[in-house]
């Protein structure tokens, strides 16, 4: 059976590479999905992509995931810790999902320390650079496939 998970990236993340790559690192948004891409092959499922600076096309999308994937991988970005309409979203759908971030949110400003999404994910994993999605990824394959 393959397995397919959206691939979800929130505001700002189209910047990556060139915003703050003291914080975010050097790679890009498609460097990122590219080695998401060939993980994917190794774990035998299909990835679908979106990012939007949009909060109504986030929720739009995590609706419609609910139509044909068996998880979301989510880097909510800034609506992590502000979005209970991207939380409340993921809770309808019921998918399992992931939480990622770049950086390691508990170790920036307060207002960093508390996500929405947390709560209603399976896990979260923050710090690891562009190794957060990866790491992200094989543990939702991995959760899914427990699962059925």
């Amino acid at each position: 059976m393959i397995l397919k998970f959206l691939i979800l990236h929130g505001p700002n993340l189209n910047l990556l590479g060139k915003r703050e790559p003291a914080i975010y690192g050097s790679q890009t948004l498609d460097d990122i999905n590219s080695s998401l891409l060939e993980l994917s092959a190794e774990l035998r499922s299909e990835l679908s992509f979106f990012q939007s600076n949009s909060e109504g096309e986030l929720i739009n999308a995590i609706q419609a995931a609910a139509e044909d994937c068996h998880g979301i991988l989510i880097n909510p970005a800034a609506y992590t810790h502000s979005s209970i309409a991207i939380r409340d979203a993921l809770s309808a759908v019921g998918l399992p999902t992931v939480e990622v971030h770049l950086s390691n949110i508990h170790r920036r400003e307060t207002f960093r320390h508390i996500s929405m999404v947390a709560p209603v994910a399976v896990g979260q994993i923050c710090g690891f650079g562009s190794d957060s999605y990866l790491l992200g990824l094989r543990a939702l394959s991995n959760y899914v496939k427990n699962s059925l």
